[in-house]
């Protein structure tokens, strides 16, 4: 009889394990109200190209009920999914000022491969830290992120409007004047412009080959990218740990497992400094030649090639570590640095796109992605950031506002901070909440 009655007992949760979690289906109330919020942030952030983890990390906390060390994971798997959409669609637009892709690959170049680093040292402290530290650590920096990029977004505003201004009273100025006066004025202004023209310098065969370089997609970029995240792909899944054995039978831990790791990082800080001499080369030859930049292109002379990617490789540190994609981080990054709101967008869910994945793949490895949520979080990022985008993008050009892409930002990393905050409250104050111990071998088990 007591063999019967345990036969047709429901399964028990193991109430020994925290990080317990139901299975995806069937879908409950907490499931559909957790999808459905996710879904307006990750519209919300479309936009500003930043992915909106420090929006769904809390909502996967607090709605779904994952604890955060499972949360941040399918974070990164939702963020990735975001970033492939927004990559796809920002590929084929061009810069507004200047003939070449929307997406600075240079900027891409030099400030990636230090990101990617970053996230793989994230995704190891995700391990290490408690939980509560990685809430209050997140909350501080998005509370300082929002305040500057809201900064940032008012300077933006305030300057479209003196230009609408400006433009509306040469508009009624000229309004005001007889047709004689206007074609008077007309006349003269093509006459300038064909001056203008007349005395334009030659352009030298050698700064024309440059200009022609950057009217394409350059593949050799986006082929070093590659370069770096195929070898961080490969070292993380022959290597192994945790629930996920290497197929070469490397222990986690072990002399193999630490050589793989070391390897991964010296290959990656060796590109990055081929980066840097290229980046820098090419800065003197342009100034040699007379290159003509655009307002928000950054000279990569020998102090900017290693101030940003430093700061670069500390936003990937949260990015692996808070499952925020790195862009809620960087985005704000970018604009301070002065890049233009749209070209910072479209680099930023490209950046996002290389990190994210690459810190999914080490959660992978470490056992701690629930695959059946996973994928439902992959298709909701796809979709979501598609639609976003292209509501975003109408507004704009409606309105003729390139500062919504701040504001966007700006919201979602203010929005991440409240909630992460409010999340961060409620661990606090849980009664006789303990951690486990944590270290790099355990995860999974």
């Amino acid at each position: 009889p007591s063999s019967t009655n345990s036969r047709t007992q429901p399964p028990r949760i193991p109430q020994h394990d925290e990080h317990w979690h139901k299975p995806l289906f069937p879908l409950n109330m907490s499931d559909y109200l957790g999808f459905g919020l996710s879904c307006l942030g990750l519209m919300i952030a479309a936009g500003g190209g930043i992915g909106g983890g420090g929006i769904l990390v809390p909502l996967y906390v607090l709605v779904l009920n994952f604890t955060p060390k499972y949360a941040i994971p399918l974070s990164n798997v939702t963020v990735f999914g975001g970033a492939c959409m927004n990559y796809a669609m920002n590929l084929s637009k061009r810069h507004p000022d200047a003939d070449r892709p929307l997406v600075d690959w240079d900027l891409i170049l030099v400030m990636e491969p230090l990101t990617i680093l970053g996230a793989i040292i994230g995704s190891y402290l995700n391990k290490m830290l408690p939980e509560l530290v990685l809430t209050i650590l997140l909350v501080i920096l998005l509370a300082l992120t929002a305040k500057s990029t809201t900064e940032k977004g008012i300077k933006v505003y305030n300057k479209e409007t003196k230009a609408k201004e400006a433009a509306a009273q040469k508009e009624s100025e000229l309004a005001k004047m007889s047709s004689e006066e206007a074609a008077e004025e007309a006349a003269a202004e093509t006459e300038g412009l064909l001056a203008e023209e007349g005395g334009k310098k030659e352009i030298s065969p050698e700064l024309q080959k440059i200009y022609d370089e950057e009217r394409v997609v350059p593949l050799f970029k986006v082929g070093v990218l590659w370069a770096v995240f195929v070898v961080v792909l490969a070292v993380n899944l022959l290597k192994g740990g945790g629930a996920f054995p290497s197929p070469l039978g490397i222990e986690c831990g072990s002399p193999g497992f630490i050589f793989s790791t070391v390897f991964m990082f010296a290959w990656i800080v060796v590109v990055s400094i081929w980066c840097r001499n290229y980046l820098i080369q090419r800065h003197h030859l342009k100034e040699r030649l007379g290159f003509e930049y655009v307002e928000g292109d950054i000279k990569w002379d020998e102090t900017a090639t290693i101030k940003y990617p430093l700061y670069c490789m500390v936003a990937g540190v949260f990015a692996g570590m808070f499952g925020i994609g790195g862009g809620i981080v960087k985005g704000p990054l970018m604009l301070a640095m002065g890049i233009h709101p749209k070209v910072s967008s479209a680099s930023s869910a490209c950046m996002i796109m290389y990190t994210s994945f690459t810190a999914t793949t080490s959660f992978f490895v470490f056992g701690l992605l629930k695959m059946d949520y996973a994928v439902v979080c992959v298709i909701m990022g796809l979709a979501l950031t598609f639609v976003g985008q292209l509501g975003l993008s109408a507004i704009i050009k409606a309105l003729g506002r390139d500062s919504l892409i701040v504001f966007s930002i700006a919201g979602v990393v203010g929005l991440s901070a409240i909630l992460m905050g409010f999340h961060s409250m409620i661990a606090i104050m849980t009664p006789g909440h303990e951690e486990p111990e944590a270290n790099f071998c355990d995860a999974g088990e």
